[in-house]
């Protein structure tokens, strides 16, 4: 499975369970259009950051990086390629 399609996958499964993961688009503001609040923005970074294991208390993180799908997918493409 793609890093996109995996993101999507809990991105629905944790948040917008009314959609599938072909419903919601990959470049979708979660933030804005409140997909995604606050608290479960932490919960978007610990599951990245467990699942592609990236230590995440050593990045500096921002909102904009988990903002959309393609946004997370970007995070997680520049981390891995600095393990």
């Amino acid at each position: 499975m793609s890093i996109e399609n995996e993101i999507k996958r809990f991105v629905v499964t944790g948040f917008a369970p009314d959609l599938t993961p072909d419903q919601l688009p990959s470049d979708l503001d979660l933030l804005d259009s409140g997909v995604v609040d606050s608290l479960g923005l932490l919960r978007l970074i610990a599951w990245v950051g467990e699942r592609y294991d990236i230590p995440m208390g050593e990045r500096d993180i921002s909102p904009a990086q988990f903002s959309s799908v393609e946004a997370i997918e970007a995070f997680v493409r520049e981390a891995r390629s600095f393990v």
